[in-house]
């Protein structure tokens, strides 16, 4: 589903006609489980029943009353929406789509979703550094401001000038850049150097979170092609290997599953809702997901448990 050209109104009309009408409908009630406005105005106190998040317990109210109760409040219906997106030159590969054209179609339906609502989107861009930031606005024109930013980036330096991929770099400048709660998308393969967990937890305590991994299928599950030549996106060194070789395509596995475990491990300690979206995802169905996690999310908070395929495991 990526873009046949730079242009971001073509790009634009093509997404509204084919996903973003389609997902008005298919979302329906779901619209409100995913994106809910941060409000905190006490409405009423209530009882507390099964299933409701326990972070709204009223503790004093409860031990007064030897019964849990909730706090209720009037919720701002409006949402703040900031996508922070890796745009480094990992995400110039697939197997088929690339990860940086999918991670471009999902901002723009995402963004065009929120703002036919009336809410406002803003982005962060990283490239080897953190390059741009699009104030948080509503309305149409906005999204294809967005779009034509995303668009009209420069190809990523494969010279070896560029620097490794640190997204804390990101995450600490969203710390900054975003003034107020907002529902935050992190929108990358997370292939960065380490250490951006302690900064993913760090924004996940002020704002709402969402991890949207990009991945594509060859990067955990390498076939016997033969002799390659396996080339760092980042820094241009290139390696010879042979995918013939047994061993070397199982310890590629082995690491790869390694890496996997390794992200969610990070996801769960921050506490964040994790979207693994493939190069051979259909839209639709994953942002469905992400709706289907949602719904899950708070009955997780409650004491129930998520289904497999959205427990960071993939369809």
């Amino acid at each position: 589903m990526s873009a046949p050209a730079h242009d971001p109104e073509r790009l634009l009309r093509r997404l509204e006609w084919r996903v973003i009408r389609r997902l008005d409908g298919l979302l329906q009630g779901d619209y409100r489980t995913l994106f809910r406005g941060f409000g905190l105005d006490l409405a009423d106190l209530r009882e507390y029943q099964y299933h409701d998040d326990v972070r709204h317990i009223d503790w004093n109210v409860t031990a007064r009353l030897q019964t849990p109760y909730l706090r209720e409040y009037n919720e701002d219906r409006e949402v703040s929406a900031w996508f922070l997106l890796d745009l480094s030159a990992s995400l110039d590969f697939g197997s088929g789509a690339k990860k940086q054209a999918i991670a471009i179609d999902f901002v723009t339906v995402l963004a065009r979703l929120l703002t036919r609502h009336g809410n406002r989107v803003g982005a962060i861009c990283y490239g080897d550094r953190v390059d741009s930031v699009l104030a948080a606005r509503g309305g149409r024109r906005h999204v294809l401001h967005l779009l034509h930013m995303l668009l009209s980036r420069p190809a990523p330096a494969r010279d070896g000038a560029g620097r490794q991929t640190d997204l804390g770099e990101l995450l600490r400048a969203a710390r900054q850049a975003v003034p107020r709660r907002s529902l935050v998308f992190v929108v990358s393969d997370f292939i960065s150097t380490p250490g951006w967990g302690p900064a993913l937890a760090q924004l996940a305590q002020r704002h709402e979170l969402v991890a949207v991994r990009l991945h594509d299928p060859l990067e955990t599950d390498l076939p016997d092609l033969g002799m390659l030549v396996f080339e760092d996106a980042e820094t241009g060194e290139q390696l010879l290997v042979d995918t013939h070789d047994r061993v070397f395509r199982e310890r590629f596995t082995a690491q790869a599953e390694q890496r996997e475990a390794g992200l969610r491990a990070a996801f769960a300690d921050a506490g964040v809702d994790a979207l693994e979206l493939s190069t051979g995802d259909d839209l639709i169905d994953a942002l469905l997901r992400f709706a289907e996690l949602r719904r899950w999310r708070s009955r997780v908070v409650g004491g129930g448990s998520l289904p497999g395929h959205l427990a960071g495991g993939r369809r």
